[in-house]
């Protein structure tokens, strides 16, 4: 019965975020039973352009560390926002979702170029949690029952976060700065006087990942029951709050 429960949520997952989750989980299992190395995923340069070892553009992003607390802290905001994603601006449009990862990933190989990190999928879910939150400007997030914010601050409180935790905030600042470009250049850039849509999906990509019809009877989880996550990314939308005006702590649109 569990396996039959399992299995039936584990398929109701869009396709996109129930590939990317399945390989980061594989690929940390496979660390853990020592089937692989994180020698062997890590972003280098030297060894990609070289030696063409052309895998660990993909793999330095699929691998969180070993199971433990922060792999899964980052599974769970990767599935969560990843899902949410698709399930929401990207409802119907896998192909741009998929082609979001691709320049995404582009980007930050580009900056790991010039910094010292190695694996950039920490990077990569601060990049889809920053584009879900500037989509969803009037969501109330709780982050440990501790404060309550607006949606398009949480990538800055996780940022915060790992200032507290001694970590690097290096990551984090990619994330946002990738997130933000990709914000910018996809919803803010193509609604201003005399801009247009910078970025457009490859047709071949439609083709091949966008369904010719959608269900009708098909009704999206609201936001505050999507699934994957601890009450810090739970919340509500501020238009529900009769004591809170819609335009408390909105932040520019860019």
């Amino acid at each position: 019965m569990a396996y039959q429960t399992f299995h039936q949520e584990y398929m109701q997952m869009p396709p996109i975020t129930r590939a990317y989750t399945t390989a980061s989980v594989l690929t940390t299992l496979a660390v853990q039973l020592e089937i692989l190395t994180p020698f062997q995923l890590y972003f280098n340069p030297e060894l990609i352009f070289k030696q063409y070892q052309i895998w660990r553009l993909v793999t330095n992003f699929l691998f969180f560390g070993t199971i433990g607390f922060n792999f899964f802290f980052n599974m769970i905001f990767t599935y969560r926002y990843c899902r949410m994603l698709e399930e929401g601006s990207f409802r119907g449009r896998t192909a741009d979702f998929f082609f979001m990862f691709l320049f995404g990933g582009f980007l930050m190989v580009i900056v790991g170029f010039f910094v010292n990190l190695v694996f950039l999928g920490q990077a990569f879910t601060i990049m889809l949690v920053y584009v879900w939150s500037r989509r969803n400007p009037y969501i109330r997030m709780n982050f440990f029952g501790l404060m309550s914010f607006q949606a398009p601050y949480l990538p800055y409180v996780l940022l915060g976060f790992s200032l507290l935790l001694g970590n690097s905030i290096v990551v984090d600042i990619m994330g946002i700065a990738i997130g933000h470009i990709y914000y910018f250049l996809e919803d803010v850039f193509p609604e201003q006087r005399g801009g247009f849509k910078f970025l457009r999906t490859p047709g071949f990509l439609k083709w091949l990942l966008d369904t010719p019809t959608d269900d009708a009877d098909y009704v999206p989880l609201p936001e505050e029951d999507r699934p994957g996550g601890f009450n810090w990314g739970e919340g509500q939308r501020v238009d529900d709050q009769a004591d809170e005006p819609n335009e408390h702590n909105q932040p520019d649109q860019q």
